[in-house]
């Protein structure tokens, strides 16, 4: 365990260039009382790490130090950092050798097959959460050649695209590319600075132009996805209801994609029973999922849902009669 760790430790400072003792801690899960014992051994093996005193200090290896790891390309190692999938790994416990496997790797590479692999990082983003894996049929990008060529190249996009029955047509600097399912949206700066996502399927044409850009330093493409996917749930619409429900149920009612539950109370008096305060998003969708849940769930609130429920129990029974 420990002889992992220390090589751990010199791929991490090998890779990043320094560390503090407490990032290399964070790293492996361990004191830093234990990262300094750790230097110490490597120290006196032979391994030319040492320490730089001071507010922005931390430890290094010796210019010129590398490991004996070789053997990877750079659009291999691209590669497999666009296509593994740290929340799935995360699920099945491998997050840890997932990150031990890249650091090796990223230590066999070359500076600049590390400098790809990094830009590939910043300007494509894999989104493995769906919205409809089931239904989502794959769409035509014709236009996807034209708007990844200049992602990667830092040129200006003029983009026409349909929008209110009329075709549009702007010049944007495109950011990145994220990958939901079988869509391809594209991540842009507009002339007014401001920051925007384009499905690229709907764009009606796309034209590289000469014009190059220097992307802000501080975007983050992950993130900036991620926090449009917030905005976006937002804007949904909402649609409150009171619903009674057996206490068993109250975690798959709160799997479901389109209700949230705000809050649960149980009943006086019923046993095994709660009141829940549900949002979903429309009326139909309520009325489906609380269908779903069978003899376990009663809508209470609104009054229209209540009846929409009633209606559909209704019509289902004369269906057996």
């Amino acid at each position: 365990m420990r002889a992992s760790r220390l090589v751990s430790i010199v791929l991490w400072l090998q890779n990043q260039g320094k560390m503090s003792a407490r990032q290399l801690a964070e790293q492996l899960e361990v004191s830093e009382r234990t990262i300094l014992r750790d230097m110490e051994e490597l120290s006196a093996s032979g391994v030319p790490v040492y320490a730089e005193r001071g507010k922005e200090g931390g430890w290094q290896l010796s210019e010129g130090y590398r490991t004996s790891l070789t053997g990877m390309h750079s659009d291999e190692l691209a590669a497999l950092l666009v296509s593994s999938r740290p929340e799935l790994l995360s699920d099945l416990g491998q997050e840890k050798q997932l990150e031990a496997a890249l650091q090796k790797l990223l230590a066999a590479t070359t500076d600049s097959a590390r400098n790809s692999a990094d830009a590939v990082r910043r300007k494509l983003h894999i989104d493995g959460a769906g919205w409809h894996a089931n239904r989502q049929p794959k769409e035509r990008t014709p236009c996807l050649a034209a708007v990844q060529e200049t992602v990667w190249e830092e040129k200006a996009l003029r983009i026409t695209y349909e929008r209110d029955g009329a075709e549009k047509t702007r010049v944007v600097h495109p950011l990145g590319l994220v990958a939901k399912r079988s869509v391809w949206y594209l991540v842009a700066k507009t002339e007014d600075d401001g920051l925007r996502t384009f499905r690229v399927s709907r764009l009606l044409r796309a034209e590289p132009l000469p014009e190059t850009f220097i992307p802000p330093r501080d975007f983050d493409l992950a993130a900036y996805w991620d926090s449009s996917l917030e905005q976006f749930r937002d804007r949904l619409p909402k649609y409150p209801a009171k619903l009674r429900l057996r206490s068993d149920t109250l975690a798959r009612l709160a799997s479901e994609r389109f209700a949230t539950v705000l809050g649960s109370t149980k009943e006086e008096g019923g046993e095994g029973w709660l009141h829940a305060d549900v949002a979903f998003e429309t009326l139909e969708s309520a009325c489906e999922i609380i269908l779903g849940l069978g003899a376990r769930a009663e809508a209470l609130e609104p009054p229209d849902l209540r009846r929409r429920v009633k209606d559909e129990i209704e019509t289902a029974r004369m269906l057996y009669l």
